[in-house]
C-alpha cells in the first residue's frame, strides 16, 4: 500500500512538472516577455536594495564616528575618572569608551593648530584641559536618550557632540529604507500581474479540460499544481537571468562609476552573492505561486 502511494507521488509530479512545462512551451512569446519583465523588475529592485544596503553600510561608519565627548569633573582624581569608564560601559546604547587623559588631549589640541602649535607650549604644565571620554553609540537615533544618561553619571562635568549630524545621518537612512520598501511593493506587483496574466492564458486554453476534471472529480490541488509549477519554473528563470544581470551590473557601477569617483568604497560582488542568490530565488518562487493562485482561483469555479 505505500509502495503505491510512493509511486503515484512521483507519477504525479512527473506530471505536473510535465504540464507546467508544456504550458510554457505552448505559450513561448508570452512566456518570453514574462522572464524578461520580471527579470527587468528584479533587476531594478536587486540593484536598488545593493545600493541601499552600501548605503547603509556608510552611513553606519559615519554613526560610530559621531561620538560624544565627555568632560570629567576638574576635582576628580586621576584615578576616580579612570573608575567612571566602568559606569559609562554600563549605558544601553553606549558601543565603546575611550578615556584620553587631559596629557593627550592638549596634545592632539596642539596637532591640530599646526604649526603655531608653539604658542600654546608655556600652557602645557598649567593645562587647562580636562581628562575627557570619547562615546561611541550603537544607535544615533537615541542620541538624546543617551547624553541625558551620561549626564546622570556622578563626576560628569558636561558633554559635547554634534546632534545635527546624528539626526541628519538618522534622515538619510529612514529615506533609503523607505524608497527601497516601496520600490520592492511596486516592482513585485507588476511582477505578480505579469506571471497572473501569462497563466491566466494557459488557463484560458484548458478551460474546457477544466471542467471536465472537475466533473470527474478531481481536487482543486490536483488541478491546480501544473501551473503553479508554471508560475514558479517563470519565475525561477527570472530570477536566475536576474541575478546574472545583476552580478554584471554592480561590478560596473563598482569599478566604472564608484571606485573612480573615490568617493567611497562599496562592497565587493563576492561579499555579496550568498545572500543575494537566495533572496532572489525566493521572492521569485514567492511571484511565482502569487501570481499562479491568485489566477487559478477564478478559473476552478465550474
Amino acid at each position: 500500500m505505500r509502495r503505491k502511494k510512493y509511486n503515484r507521488f512521483w507519477y504525479d509530479l512527473a506530471y505536473f512538472i510535465k504540464e507546467g512545462l508544456s504550458g510554457i512551451r505552448l505559450h513561448g512569446l508570452m512566456s518570453f516577455a514574462a522572464v524578461t519583465v520580471i527579470t527587468a523588475c528584479l533587476l531594478i529592485i536587486s540593484t536598488f536594495a545593493l545600493v541601499a544596503y552600501n548605503i547603509d553600510l556608510l552611513i553606519d561608519g559615519l554613526a560610530s564616528q559621531n561620538e560624544i565627548a565627555v568632560f570629567v569633573d576638574e576635582s576628580y582624581t586621576r584615578e576616580q575618572a579612570q573608575a567612571l569608564q566602568e559606569a559609562f560601559s554600563q549605558i544601553e546604547n553606549v558601543e565603546s569608551v575611550t578615556f584620553i587623559p587631559k596629557e593627550q588631549a592638549f596634545d592632539n589640541y596642539l596637532e591640530e593648530i599646526g604649526e603655531d602649535a608653539y604658542i600654546m607650549e608655556d600652557l602645557r604644565e598649567d593645562n587647562p584641559l580636562r581628562d575627557e571620554y570619547r562615546i561611541v553609540m550603537k544607535d544615533v537615533s537615541k542620541h538624546d536618550e543617551t547624553v541625558e544618561s551620561l549626564k546622570k553619571v556622578s563626576g560628569v562635568a558636561s558633554t559635547n557632540s554634534e546632534k545635527e549630524l546624528s539626526d541628519r545621518l538618522v534622515k538619510m537612512k529612514n529615506i533609503v529604507n523607505a524608497v527601497s520598501y516601496t520600490l520592492v511593493a511596486m516592482l513585485g506587483g507588476v511582477s505578480v500581474f505579469i506571471i497572473s496574466n501569462t497563466v491566466r492564458l494557459a488557463m484560458f486554453a484548458r478551460r474546457e479540460e477544466i471542467s471536465i476534471m472537475k466533473m470527474v472529480g478531481a481536487t482543486n490541488g490536483f488541478i491546480r499544481a501544473p501551473f503553479v509549477v508554471e508560475g514558479v519554473t517563470l519565475g525561477l528563470l527570472a530570477g536566475g537571468c536576474a541575478f546574472f544581470g545583476e552580478w554584471l551590473i554592480y561590478d560596473y557601477i563598482t569599478e566604472k562609476l564608484v571606485e573612480g569617483s573615490g568617493l567611497f568604497s562599496m562592497v565587493a560582488f563576492s561579499e555579496v552573492w550568498t545572500m543575494l542568490l537566495p533572496l532572489m530565488l525566493v521572492v521569485a518562487v514567492i511571484i511565482g505561486v502569487l501570481g499562479s493562485v491568485m489566477t487559478i482561483r477564478k478559473f476552478l469555479k465550474v
